[in-house]
């Protein structure tokens, strides 16, 4: 089981980015993915959650409404669309699946040591 993480880079206040989220070794479909960030010096923080079907989606509250979480099934990816980029959404994110979110989507927490953890993607965003 793996899950790899990409699309971070340099970008200024203001513009856009998409993260991907390609899964291996899961049954196409039958999970549940969340992406997180950890910034420099804070706690990992649930960033954005969709469902196995896709219909449901959580986001965390200062992400609302510049952030767009989206999956494609028969890609087994998970798209993290990004728009309106504040400098204090600079951070390594990381997407993740919990084995035991059966129903829903979760924003966490979600220790490091539990659950399946891509290795992260470094978004900077400068002012």
């Amino acid at each position: 089981v793996q899950l790899q993480a990409s699309g971070g880079g340099l970008v200024e206040a203001g513009g856009s980015l998409t993260l991907f989220c390609e899964a291996s070794g899961f049954t196409r479909g039958d999970y549940a993915i969340a992406w997180f960030r950890q910034a420099p010096g804070k706690e990992r923080e649930g960033v954005s959650c969709i469902s196995k079907s896709g219909i449901t989606t959580k986001y965390t509250e200062n992400v609302k409404g510049r952030f767009t979480i989206s999956r494609d099934i028969s890609y087994n990816t998970v798209y993290l669309q990004m728009n309106s980029l504040k400098p204090e959404d600079t951070a390594i994110y990381y997407c993740a699946v919990d084995p035991m979110v059966l129903a829903g989507c979760s924003l966490g927490p979600l220790p490091a040591s539990v659950g399946y953890w891509g290795q992260g993607t470094l978004v900077t965003v400068s002012s």
